[in-house]
């Protein structure tokens, strides 16, 4: 069986080597929202299950049953399925019901949503940084904090996954506030909703002008570190080619 990453969600990000595994399988299980990403050639005349958004195990259960069965089973999950996605609960699965040598087991890399982001945000991440969920569902607030604060005072850039949504409106606003002690109110901000999807939207503004309530479930949040600035309303954090060469 393999876990296949989709990229951002446009058709034309979608990997080769992802469009090969979902061509290849003749069972797809996924997340109804990522299902729906999927080429609808690529599900053609296959089975398709699909669950809700807290119905991770249900689905990654039901795969391992079709993998069992001989069916060849991708599990696709936006982005990299490495990256927050479900190459760790299938893997965790498997070890668990002590299936490793019976079922052959991969996963297909896909363009990460930090990377869709940064893209279209300029270059924010072009040197040390750190990725962060704010989703306490599987990891307490009081942990999240803790590596927010300590990713703050190491001056890492911070790119922010699940900043926000209906239930956990405050975590984004605390988290930013954690930012804001070790480096103020100047440090650029970006944000990108939807990026490469319909609706797309990106913006960039000091922190000071940053308002955490126009965020999502279907935004990510990168926070520069002391050294980026905006440049022509992107953002650019320097690697240090100026203080080490004439530009």
């Amino acid at each position: 069986m393999s876990v296949v990453g989709l990229g951002p969600g446009d058709a034309s990000l979608l990997a080769p080597l992802a469009e090969a595994a979902l061509s290849r399988a003749r069972a797809i299980v996924g997340y109804t929202g990522y299902i729906e990403s999927v080429p609808s050639r690529l599900l053609a005349g296959k089975d398709v299950i699909a669950t809700g958004m807290t119905g991770e195990v249900e689905r990654c259960e039901r795969a391992v049953r079709s993998a069992l069965a001989g069916v060849d089973t991708a599990v696709v999950s936006s982005g990299d399925a490495g990256v927050y996605g479900m190459a760790g609960l299938v893997l965790e699965i498997l070890e668990k019901r002590d299936l490793l040598d019976q079922i052959p087991f991969e996963v297909i890399p896909g363009i990460p949503a930090l990377c869709a982001a940064a893209a279209l945000l300029g270059a924010p991440l072009t040197h040390d940084f750190a990725v962060i969920s704010l989703s306490d569902l599987l990891t307490p607030w009081e942990v999240i904090a803790r590596r927010v604060q300590a990713a703050a005072a190491a001056d890492f850039v911070i790119a922010l996954y699940n900043p926000r949504s209906k239930r956990r409106s405050g975590q984004l606003a605390l988290a930013l506030d954690i930012v804001r002690q070790a480096r103020g109110e100047a440090v650029p901000v970006g944000l990108v909703r939807q990026a490469f999807r319909a609706g797309q939207q990106v913006s960039v503004c000091p922190l000071g002008e940053f308002d955490p309530e126009a965020v999502d479930m279907l935004s990510l949040v990168i926070v520069g570190n002391r050294a980026t600035r905006i440049a022509g309303g992107r953002m650019l954090t320097p690697r240090g080619y100026a203080e080490k060469y004439d530009l």
